[in-house]
């Protein structure tokens, strides 16, 4: 029975015990003077056991009963049904107890209060930290404890250190210089373990955690270090260096001044990109920061250098956007540029992949199409991915098989926490977009509840009046669906309780505006699970001005670019997550008309009671955004096996310990530069480790 449940838990061997860490510790107060207890207050005393008693009111049932006294006062301790302690606790004993007292009748009494006993001679010890683990039915913390102290004394010296002490002396001292308070040299491993699970004192459990977390770290650093030093020396790319001609000739074709964080993204993309070995770079970068252009200057590099380049896009409306984009950018160039994506005709596809294949198109744009079918580039140089999370690693990989290796640019409008990026993205190099072309203009965020709908709507007109455009987003299609069209991250507690009310849908509005509040101006609906051609054409439509109001639901969160766009108001914002609801204000923050966004939220909670939307309202800094969200999602979910395809950390938390992730990556670089298969004999532990943990993933995690 007790293995059943300890199988719940995951413990199903010694090893899985003594790694099973405390989630938190009791700290029992530290001794205080009787007369100075509060009511319900923690509490420890030291006193003399001075009377004692059991009494049964009913058969099974027993009260035993204690006084204890010191020289400034006395306390009654009580437990019920817990006969043995008139075994434990004898009149005369020096004891020890902790736990929350309550006013009873003018007298404090301990109910059920931790008691240690010891003799008049010893010196009185300090109230232990006791540690708390996950709990199953059936286990108490009490069993937990004593299984993992057997556990523990039998197994602890077959236990092998990973970390010689040289390193851990390094880590150290690393670690000093970072401003972590660690001892000379980092705890060995039966000593980190010991002081989890039974801490002597708060600073050597903290000098264990930290020992714990440095080494989980350091592991997944390493792994990431060889992957990142493999890919310099096992595979090779066509190196497409620059010029100061070629340089000054792409530059030219932008009608625009680049910003200082773009030309800074430009030289790091083409230092990449001169070298023989694959350029693996994350470009990330708030809503309207410019990556595409960063994005253009590297494929019009490749082709001056006599390559292809493949631009991979999310959605059908985005690669056809970034297509005539490019088009009107290298219009009057003899740059080739073509469009593959699944509503082209077969035949229109057979041609551009024929065309591919014998080096008659430069640039090739499209979605997912480009993965599938016999497609070959004949001189493939350069892959660029946008919006890089819409995308899993293995249709990433499809891109890069056969041939030389291009180089790859991924790029994300998703701003990732330095602390994410160091783990999720630790074996990519980093280009951060945070300057804003100085010609878009701010969005205004409004947090509103149902009496501003009859005010917001007369804006709405009013904007309208005035030739701009408006998006009007909702999270489901129809009320009565149970699902929300592009699943929401982050739900909250509360958010999870309206799964079951109806909620605001884009067919409800759609009819409810176009009848009545908008009935004069142009409305269309917009949804994931209309047909294709349908959507490019609605989509296409308001970009050509010919609607005025779209009533979507996220899929227009990337792939629509209308600056003239300038009004969104968004229902059911609380089923959306923080990032994504930052993606979809950035869809009016296009042009040089200042945009507003109007937020609503469903069910009783209004939005300025909600921690993310306050949040929202606070800051349009998608950095800012992002580490919020992180905090208030927690590295679970965005480091767990789903989305980064990496195990789960097991106690390092890369938000909270983010000082202790930096030391760990430089060290990690440090030792394979030095190391580069970790050959010493005194690291062939910690090698073995990091290939257990990580070993499986290093072939496809190369690719951002």
């Amino acid at each position: 029975m007790r293995a059943r449940r300890l199988e719940k838990l995951g413990l199903k061997t010694a090893q899985s015990i003594i790694f099973c860490l405390p989630r938190d510790y009791e700290r029992p107060a530290p001794p205080k003077r009787i007369d100075q207890l509060r009511d319900r207050e923690p509490a420890s005393l030291i006193g003399t056991v001075t009377d004692r008693d059991i009494t049964s009111r009913t058969p099974g049932k027993s009260v035993f009963a204690a006084l204890v006294e010191n020289e400034t006062g006395a306390v009654r301790i009580l437990f019920f049904n817990q006969a043995y302690r008139m075994e434990q606790i004898l009149v005369d004993q020096k004891v020890m107890i902790s736990g929350t007292p309550k006013l009873n009748a003018m007298r404090m009494e301990f109910v059920h209060p931790q008691v240690t006993v010891f003799d008049s001679d010893e010196d009185i010890p300090t109230p232990r930290m006791l540690a708390l683990y996950p709990l199953t039915e059936g286990l108490r913390q009490k069993d937990l404890r004593f299984l993992v102290a057997e556990t523990l004394d039998a197994v602890s010296d077959q236990l092998t250190e990973v970390m010689p002490e040289p390193l851990r002396h390094s880590a150290a001292v690393r670690l000093g210089e970072a401003g972590i308070e660690t001892p000379t040299v980092l705890p060995n491993i039966q000593t980190t373990l010991r002081e989890l699970h039974q801490p002597s004192s708060e600073s050597s459990m903290q000098f264990a955690r930290v020992r714990l977390v440095f080494q989980e770290l350091l592991v997944m650093q390493l792994a990431l270090a060889m992957r990142r030093r493999r890919l310099t020396s096992a595979l090779k790319s066509p190196p497409l260096p620059t010029t100061a001609l070629i340089d000054a000739r792409i530059l030219h074709r932008f009608p625009f001044e680049l910003t200082g964080d773009q030309i800074k993204a430009i030289k790091e993309v083409s230092r990449d990109m001169s070298c023989q070995f694959p350029m693996n770079r994350l470009l990330q970068g708030d809503v309207g920061s410019g990556k595409t252009v960063v994005a253009m200057y590297a494929m019009m590099l490749a082709v001056a250098n006599g390559h292809q380049a493949v631009m991979m896009a999310p959605t059908e409306v985005l690669a056809r956007q970034h297509y005539h984009t490019l088009k009107k950018v290298l219009a009057e160039s003899r740059v080739r540029i073509g469009l593959l994506c699944g509503s082209i005709s077969k035949a229109e596809r057979s041609r551009t992949i024929d065309a591919a294949h014998h080096g008659e198109i430069d640039i090739l744009v499209g979605t997912q199409a480009l993965l599938y079918g016999d497609i070959r580039m004949k001189k493939l140089g350069l892959c660029v991915i946008d919006e890089q999370h819409k995308f899993g690693v293995n249709q990433r990989v499809a891109l890069r098989s056969g041939g030389v290796d291009p180089h790859y640019l991924v790029m994300s409008a998703t701003p990732i926490p330095r602390s994410m990026a160091m783990t999720l993205f630790g074996d990519v190099e980093l280009s951060t977009l945070r300057e804003k072309p100085p010609s878009r203009a701010p969005v205004h965020t409004y947090l509103a509840h149902d009496g501003w709908k009859d005010r917001w709507w007369s804006f709405v007109i009013e904007r309208l009046k005035e030739g701009r455009q408006v998006f009007v987003v909702a999270p489901r299609v129809v009320a009565s669906s149970t699902e929300v069209e592009s699943e929401p991250l982050g739900k909250s507690h509360e958010e999870e309780s309206l799964e079951n009310e109806d909620v605001s849908s884009v067919e409800t509005i759609f009819k409810e505006l176009s009848s009545t509040t908008l009935s004069e101006y142009r409305i269309a609906l917009l949804h994931g699970r209309m047909p294709a051609e349908e959507k490019q054409a609605t989509m296409q439509a308001f970009a050509d001005g010919e609607i005025d109001v779209l009533v979507s639901t996220t899929v227009i969160e990337v792939g629509i670019d209308v600056p003239n766009a300038t009004v969104m108001t968004i229902f059911g914002a609380q089923r959306f997550g923080l990032a994504q609801l930052h993606q979809l204000r950035g869809r009016i923050s296009r042009g040089t008309h200042a945009g507003h966004l109007c937020v609503f939220t469903d069910g009783d909670l209004p939005p300025a009671e909600n921690e993310r939307l306050k949040l929202l309202e606070k800051t349009d800094d998608g950095f800012e955004l992002a580490e919020a969200d992180f905090r208030l999602r927690g590295p679970g979910d965005m480091l767990g096996r789903k989305q980064s395809g990496m195990p789960p950390l097991r106690i390092a938390d890369p938000l909270r310990d983010i000082d202790i992730l930096t030391v760990a990556r430089t060290m990690a670089q440090e030792m394979i530069d030095e190391d580069p298969d970790l050959e010493a004999a005194e690291m062939s532990e910690l090698k073995s480790q990091v290939i257990r943990r990580y070993g499986k993933r290093l072939d496809l995690g190369d690719v951002a």
